[in-house]
Parts: C-alpha cells; sequence; structure tokens
C-alpha cells in the first residue's frame, strides 16, 4: 500500500494562484509514476496532468491536459518525497476535489505516464471563486 496524502487545496480567487502536494509517509516517489486528476460535481473525473517515474538520472515524461497547459505545473520535490501542483491563473472551471494518483515503475511503461493507476488519495478541495 502506498498512503498518498494531498495537501493545500483551499478557496482562491480567480486569476490566483495555489500549490497543492502529494506525500506519502514513509516511501519516497521518484520511483512511481504520479498524476494529479479532479473531479468537480456532476463531471467526469480529468486527469490534468501527470510526472512518469525517474529511470536512473532520467526524469519520467511531463504531460497536461489542454485545459490546463499553461497554467499548472507539476514537479517532484529534491527530496523525492512529495510531487507538487503549482495552480496559476486560477479559473471557476479549475473547482473541483484533487486527487494524487500513483502508480509504480514498470518495464512497459518505463519512464511515461502510464494509463491506469494503482494508488489513491482522499483529495482535496480546491475552490476558485470571489
Amino acid at each position: 500500500q502506498l498512503p498518498l496524502v494531498e495537501s493545500g487545496g483551499g478557496l482562491v480567487q480567480p486569476g490566483g494562484s495555489l500549490q497543492l502536494s502529494c506525500t506519502a509517509s514513509g516511501f519516497t516517489l521518484d520511483h512511481f509514476a504520479i498524476a494529479w486528476f479532479r473531479q468537480a460535481p456532476g463531471k467526469d473525473r480529468e486527469e490534468v496532468a501527470c510526472v512518469g517515474a525517474q529511470v536512473g538520472d532520467e526524469a519520467g515524461e511531463i504531460n497536461y491536459a489542454d485545459s490546463v497547459k499553461g497554467r499548472f505545473t507539476i514537479s517532484r520535490d529534491n527530496s523525492r518525497k512529495t510531487v507538487h501542483l503549482h495552480m496559476t491563473r486560477s479559473n471557476p472551471d479549475d473547482t473541483g476535489v484533487y486527487f494524487c494518483a500513483a502508480n509504480g515503475w514498470t518495464y512497459k511503461d518505463q519512464g511515461r505516464c502510464p494509463a491506469e493507476y494503482e494508488y489513491w488519495g482522499q483529495g482535496t478541495q480546491v475552490t476558485v471563486s470571489s
């Protein structure tokens, strides 16, 4: 089991910034592909960003949903224990519960973002409103 925990959610004004963090107590995350998903009321869950597992000195690939490209940044902390999602130029469509998900390195995917994730956090609420 990988006990993922999200933090950093809250209320942000339109145009504002927020940073979410994903950690797993007792684990480093560099050998896991990590993704951030969000789900708004009445909408399907959406994958907004992912970073592939680190392979040796090579960082994993990074992908973004078109809806957040240029505004959100996913990054790994130098501690290897945290993955951040930095949100900028927020708008009301960014409102939702944000989940962190992880999948261990596989030979099939290597440093790429996988199609599915085995481990999930409980989520943190983000509300963009004035």
